[in-house]
């Protein structure tokens, strides 16, 4: 049975003492509507974008049935969609029960854990679908490589830097001439949780077709969001609609990776057009 979703971001446990339970208790996830932080950029129940949240947990472990531990590592797939994001401390907590409870195969936790975030993020709709739950058993780590996102660093750029709160003005694309075809980078993004003011770091690709973005006012732009409290997504997506009020590309796409906090990172990404998901490969800094 649906339930409403009435969760406000202020009454999350982010910033608070909290008891880490240590057998498996779904009711520890606190999902928050995507509406109100949407409603801010202008959005209505549906969106001009398409995307994902794709989430990387470091932290997962739990009891075979004889009692031996087992560790992985978690890939979720959010899509955007979704009615509501989960607080990411809350999913900590949530992830931290499993440590001694028992489950019957690695099968049965990845099953459990998709069950519950896919409730957890489409609670108050009037329809759900499944969030996506990949888990990487250590013969497999190797496998879990490093790589920097693709593009032209615009970190090369030696300008001056006033603005640490979100300014679309300082954005511009030179309309008049010959559209282009762009893949840019940062590794200067840095905006603070919106509960606890603590930064979020992280690095961002802008890919796009169309006229051409004035890359020192684009990268002024990223830098703007630094002193700005907002969560991951939220930022994503107000980046997202700024460059495509302000720039109009044909097509878009914003992908930021922010490092890990509490064994936890969460790259959202966001494109004008369908197509496919990065392949939630970690950057060094994550």
């Amino acid at each position: 049975m649906t339930t409403t979703n009435d969760n406000k971001p202020q009454d999350s446990l982010l910033g608070k003492p909290a008891a880490y339970a240590d057998h498996y208790d779904a009711s520890l996830l606190f999902p928050i509507s995507r509406t109100p932080a949407r409603g801010e950029l202008g959005l209505g129940p549906v969106v001009p974008f398409f995307g994902a949240d794709l989430w990387t947990a470091f932290e997962l472990s739990w009891l075979t049935p004889r009692g031996k531990p087992q560790v992985a590592i978690a890939h979720i797939t959010v899509p955007c969609e979704t009615a509501n994001i989960v607080e990411s401390k809350s999913f900590k907590l949530y992830l931290g029960s499993f440590t001694n409870t028992r489950f019957e195969s690695s099968d049965e936790v990845r099953d459990r854990i998709r069950a519950d975030i896919s409730e957890a993020v489409w609670r108050g709709a009037p329809s759900q679908s499944s969030v996506g739950v990949r888990l990487v058993m250590p013969d497999m780590f190797e496998r879990e490589k490093t790589q920097e996102l693709e593009g032209l660093s615009l970190d090369r750029l030696d300008i001056e830097c006033t603005q640490y709160t979100p300014d679309a003005s300082l954005l511009s694309a030179a309309s008049d001439e010959k559209p282009v075809d762009e893949v840019l980078t940062s590794n200067l993004l840095k905006s603070n949780c919106l509960v606890t003011g603590q930064p979020d770091w992280g690095s961002v690709q802008i890919r796009y077709s169309g006229p051409q973005i004035d890359q020192g006012g684009l990268l002024r732009y990223i830098v703007s969001f630094r002193n700005h409290n907002e969560f991951h997504e939220q930022c994503v997506e107000r980046m997202f609609m700024d460059i495509q009020a302000r720039c109009k590309p044909v097509r878009l796409s914003v992908y930021a990776r922010y490092t890990r906090r509490g064994g936890l990172d969460i790259n959202p990404f966001r494109a004008s057009h369908p197509c496919a998901m990065p392949g939630n490969a970690r950057t060094a800094r994550q």
